[in-house]
Formats: structure tokens, C-alpha cells, sequence
């Protein structure tokens, strides 16, 4: 009698709160936690690993973190190892088997696009290479409408009771992203051809997307940190006269000094992009961070944005 009446007990108190539980996500960047916000509404319950000021390269592996992804239903990084140097550790140390790489409760978002600059062979002389591919795959919203197209179906394979939902809130999403890229390849006519200087090879989804030419990098190769022999380099290449660039660009979270010098000296102007949501005051969501890259590439660029 009394194993009946603890388990009554037990269906009153846990039932409720199991059938009302929200689905909860662990994002390695922060535009993936928007993006699983916009499907899931307020079924899911999202949080980040990283933040918009922070190089998500380097991320130490606190017990907070570790904590979250123990507790996380789905994980949802971008992957091509740019989470290799902290992911790994997280997921060994949270002992949540339900979340590795090959299970449901893991999806690797740039596993479900085409990855550029996969190199065709990888050498230590070569710098901070990604032997898959660039990861920051973010930065073309094609891309992003094709990882919505796969969340949403994780999110409904997750949590069946609320797949209806999740599908409604993917389609939803897709149909107002569908009108918000059409606006902007409208407004970004005038950048087609224009030639960049990138401080890290962090741009190269949103080149390919505008028809961008990266002529140089501040970096001497990845990952390694502008040199003034570099600089002088890209100086006597570029030109004095500002003819040899439109536009120098960076991340907040990278250093001015390089770029502001090369400013200085060639005449071309420099530019910080978000390279997810909250790198600006403007960048508050997926949508305002495109309407933010474009306003301030074509502010620099003298485009018409029409």
C-alpha cells in the first residue's frame, strides 16, 4: 500500500512538469541559439556557449558550460572543428551520451551546407587551417535557411508531442527569411565586384553570397596575428592611393590596430561587421544582422542600396 501511494505521488508530481517541459538547446554560437528561438518559440529553451565579443575559437570549458550541455536535450554547433578545441572537452566532461556527434541530440550545422575553402592539403605552415572547410558558415543567409530546414526536423524527432509546432514555427520562418533575402540581394546589387581586405578568413560565405573579392588578409596566415612586415607588405600592394581595396573589414572581437593602421596609410576605409547576432548595437536578431552588414558595407562602399 504504501509503494502504491509513493508512486501516486511520484505520477502527480513529475507528470505535470515532464508534459510541460521545454526542449532545452545548447548552442556553441549565438546565431544559432536565435535561430532555434525563432522555430521552437517559447517551447524551447535555448542558451549559448559563446557571445558576439568573443572569438568562438577559443572558449574555455567552465563547469557552467559543462553543466548546460549535461542538462541540454540538442546541442547545436557549427562545427568543421571550429569548436575543436573546446567542444570535445565539454561533451566528455557533461556525460550526456544522448548529445555526441552521431546522435540525435547533436547536429553539426555545417554539415548540412556547402562548405568553401576546404583545403586540398593541410600544413602547420599554413596556420589555423580547418581541414573541412570554413565553419563560419553563418554569414550567407542560404545557409541559414537550410539549417532551419534541419533543426526544425531534430527539434520535432526530440520532442514528437510538439512536432506540429516545430514544423509550423520552421515554415514560418522560412517564408518571412525567404522575403527578407530577396529584399537584400536587391539592396546589395552594388557591392557585386567590390574588393575587400579581411582580417581573418571569416567572411569568405558572405563573399561568395555578395560577389565580394578578397584581395588580401591582414593576418600572414590564419590564426596568426598581423605582423608589421605583413602590413608594409599589404601597403606596397594595395597602394597609397586607395585604389588597390573598397573596403578593410573585421569582427568586433578582433583588434583595431591593423586595420586602422592600413586605414591610415592606403586611404581605405575600415569596416566592423557582427559576424553573428549582438556583434552591434543593431544586430539584435538574424534579420537585423544582415540589415546591419549590408548598411555598413554599402555605407563604406558609397553603394546605393537600391
Amino acid at each position: 500500500m504504501k509503494k502504491i501511494r509513493i508512486s501516486i505521488l511520484f505520477l502527480i508530481v513529475f507528470l505535470p512538469l515532464n508534459a510541460g517541459a521545454e526542449l532545452r538547446v545548447f548552442t556553441c554560437e549565438p546565431e544559432w541559439l536565435a535561430l532555434a528561438e525563432e522555430i521552437g518559440q517559447g517551447r524551447v529553451k535555448a542558451t549559448s556557449a559563446t557571445h558576439a565579443l568573443q572569438d568562438p575559437h577559443y572558449v574555455e570549458a567552465r563547469p557552467s558550460l559543462i553543466s548546460r550541455v549535461r542538462k541540454a536535450d540538442l546541442v547545436v554547433c557549427s562545427g568543421a572543428q571550429l569548436e575543436i578545441g573546446w567542444l570535445p572537452m565539454l561533451l566528455s566532461k557533461a556525460n550526456n551520451p544522448g548529445v555526441l556527434p552521431g546522435k540525435d541530440g547533436f547536429l553539426e550545422a555545417s554539415s548540412v551546407v556547402t562548405r568553401l575553402g576546404v583545403p586540398d592539403t593541410v600544413d602547420r605552415a599554413q596556420g589555423d587551417m580547418h581541414p573541412q572547410g570554413n565553419p563560419h558558415i553563418q554569414m550567407n543567409p542560404h545557409n541559414i535557411a537550410l539549417v532551419a530546414r534541419a533543426l526544425g526536423e531534430r527539434m520535432a524527432l526530440l520532442d514528437p508531442d510538439n512536432a506540429a509546432e516545430y514544423d509550423r514555427g520552421t515554415d514560418e520562418f522560412l517564408e518571412r527569411w525567404a522575403d527578407a533575402i530577396a529584399g537584400w540581394e536587391k539592396r546589395a546589387h552594388s557591392l557585386a565586384g567590390k574588393r575587400v581586405v579581411c582580417h581573418h578568413k571569416s567572411w569568405l560565405y558572405l563573399e561568395d553570397w555578395l560577389q565580394l573579392e578578397e584581395v588580401a588578409t591582414l593576418e600572414p596566415v590564419p590564426g596568426i596575428p598581423p605582423t608589421a612586415s605583413h602590413l608594409s607588405s599589404l601597403l606596397n600592394l594595395l597602394g597609397a592611393d586607395g585604389s588597390g581595396a573598397d573596403a578593410i573589414i573585421r569582427a568586433p572581437f578582433q583588434s583595431a590596430k591593423a586595420s586602422e593602421w592600413l586605414e591610415s596609410r592606403a586611404g581605405i576605409p575600415a569596416v566592423v561587421l557582427p559576424l553573428t547576432v549582438g556583434g552591434s548595437e543593431a544586430a539584435t536578431d538574424l534579420f537585423s544582422l544582415f540589415e546591419d552588414i549590408l548598411d555598413r558595407l554599402l555605407e563604406v562602399t558609397g553603394g546605393t542600396g537600391s
